[in-house]
């Protein structure tokens, strides 16, 4: 007799639960959407909420470990799409540059998050952390191939850069900051690989 695999898709009401907590959550912010809320726009019973987030903090982190798995999936298509560092680096700016032009964006989901969960102690706060920590390697291990000496804190301009483009382009023309963003982050490539090259020719 065949064995059967056993089937280890989400379940379909996990999956209304999860999506439309991930569309609350983000436009109105998670403090103010409750899980009787959540329950009833995704048609399903408290009791399933329940096994299949035992609290809303579950549901939280569910939300915030699925947003990061869609701005990796990001980033990894801008580095295989420009294999050269400056290029992957160009190439993950101008995804940052077209979700803030989208028509939903109401920006940072980590960011709006963390303005909600201060405490650093929180399993909320910490997921946001980790989320940030791995933005930053990522962006680090590209600047060391364009000038490993100033990887770091370039890294962390190309994060600063995006942070304030995420908070402006909630504010004011989304297409007049995504192209401040843009220009300030060839402005930051352009100074260190001109760094690179007068090490080399050195």
């Amino acid at each position: 007799m065949a064995r059967t695999e056993p089937d280890t898709r989400p379940s379909a009401a996990r999956l209304r639960l999860l999506t439309t907590a991930m569309r609350l959550f983000y436009a109105e912010g998670i403090h103010s959407v409750g899980v009787d809320r959540i329950i009833a726009e995704a048609q399903v019973t408290r009791a399933t909420f329940y096994r299949h987030f035992p609290s809303k903090d579950d549901l939280i982190l569910a939300y915030l470990r699925e947003v990061h798995a869609l701005e990796r999936g990001l980033v990894d298509a801008a580095i295989t799409a420009n294999p050269a560092p400056v290029d992957s680096l160009l190439g993950i700016a101008g995804a940052i540059a077209q979700n803030i032009q989208s028509p939903a964006f109401r920006g940072c989901a980590f960011l709006n998050a963390a303005a909600e969960y201060p405490d650093t102690g929180h399993p909320v706060h910490q997921e946001i952390i980790a989320h940030r920590q791995w933005f930053l390697d990522t962006l680090t291990t590209l600047m060391a191939q364009v000038h490993e000496e100033t990887a770091d804190p370039a890294a962390r301009h190309f994060v600063m850069l995006r942070d304030g483009a995420m908070a402006a382009g909630c504010l004011f023309n989304p297409a007049l900051v995504s192209e401040t963003f843009l220009r300030g982050v060839e402005g930051l490539l352009r100074i260190n690989t001109e760094r690179q090259s007068a090490g080399t020719d050195s």
